[in-house]
């Protein structure tokens, strides 16, 4: 019984998505998806007698309640489905999608195309549809028990402007640096996005917004992969801050201006703990409350100046965001009193 209760212990619950392509279909088969997934969003915009498959229906007023009916008047919302994927291998694929359609009984049978295989341990837990030009997408979010691993020392991470996440570990006092070309890209197309829109521009604006997307996620997940890697190399926990009020505290301008300009730490947080719990890495979350603000050796309220820290009270002086790390890392042992002696202690310069 014991031995049971530790093995059930050691295993949690991962999440990742997986995006696949939904390949050529049947003029029919088109044409019904195509009417389902309009019906879709004219059901989100208040339609609600437009005919649309029951179980659909019920997804679509989940998403209303969570989107507290604030509908966006020029977005097409993604059709949410239930986990109907199943494995049929064919010539084609051997992965297919079935699509309630309102009407047809037993709905409607897709080949898809996934990016990463679906395996035998993974349970579909919901598909979304994307209709990208002529082209259908799916994404589809897939869980698995996986085991925890135990960790020998902590990763701290801290998220900044400079660089957009710094690392140290507590087996190696050296930080990394991570995703200065991002900043400079995000700076690129705020200023084309606003010449742009004195020319009033507006098709273009949403060309260059879709690309920078693309450029964007794709630094995140390398990024994140990277920091995931660096964790698993150094059997370490992963520490983030919780970026919970952090638009609060920017109290200047140009500081907020790259926040709400979708300066995204909230997206690269994602990345960083779904790839590190497919792998079975613990990752923790800690306040970021003042940790750009105090010096880690002391304790005291230091000077900032933009990469430059300084603290008047003990001379210390550092990388603004090396500092930052070390104070996420010592906070991530204070909220572990029992894993504290276990784990590496975090080493200083």
């Amino acid at each position: 019984m014991n031995a049971v209760c530790k093995l059930s212990e050691s295993l949690m619950l991962a999440r990742k998505t997986i995006k696949a392509k939904i390949l050529e279909l049947r003029k029919g088969k088109k044409e019904l998806l195509r009417r389902e997934y309009e019906n879709w969003q004219r059901y989100l915009r208040g339609d609600k007698k437009v005919p649309l498959y029951s179980a659909t229906r019920q997804q679509a007023d989940r998403l209303l309640k969570r989107l507290e009916g604030e509908i966006k008047p020029n977005k097409e919302y993604p059709l949410i489905l239930r986990r109907d994927v199943y494995r049929a291998d064919t010539k084609l694929t051997p992965y297919w999608l079935k699509i309630p359609v309102h009407g047809v009984r037993g709905g409607i049978n897709v080949p898809i195309r996934p990016h990463t295989p679906i395996t035998e341990e993974m349970v579909c837990r919901e598909a979304k549809i994307i209709k990208k030009g002529d082209e259908w997408f799916v994404y589809i979010t897939v869980e698995k028990k996986v085991e925890e691993r135990n960790p020998k020392s902590i990763l701290a991470v801290d998220l900044g402007i400079r660089w957009i996440a710094t690392t140290v570990n507590s087996n190696n006092p050296r930080p990394k640096f991570y995703g200065r070309e991002l900043r400079q890209i995000k700076g690129h197309y705020f200023y084309l996005r606003r010449s742009l829109a004195l020319k009033k521009a507006y098709k273009t604006i949403k060309k260059i917004g879709n690309k920078e997307r693309r450029v964007t996620n794709d630094i995140l997940h390398k990024i994140s992969r990277a920091i995931v890697n660096e964790a698993l190399e150094n059997d370490s926990m992963i520490v983030l801050g919780n970026l919970k009020g952090i638009r609060k505290n920017g109290k200047v301008k140009r500081f907020n201006r790259k926040l709400n300009n979708g300066f995204p730490y909230y997206k690269l947080s994602q990345f960083i703990e779904y790839k590190a719990k497919w792998l079975g890495i613990k990752v923790i979350k800690v306040s970021e409350r003042n940790t750009s603000k105090l010096c880690h050796k002391c304790g005291h309220i230091g000077i900032r100046v933009g990469g430059f820290f300084k603290c008047p009270s003990c001379g210390y002086s550092s990388n603004a965001d090396y500092n930052g790390a070390m104070n996420i890392m010592k906070r991530a042992v204070g909220y572990m009193p029992m894993a504290g002696a276990i784990l590496t202690q975090p080493r200083t310069r």
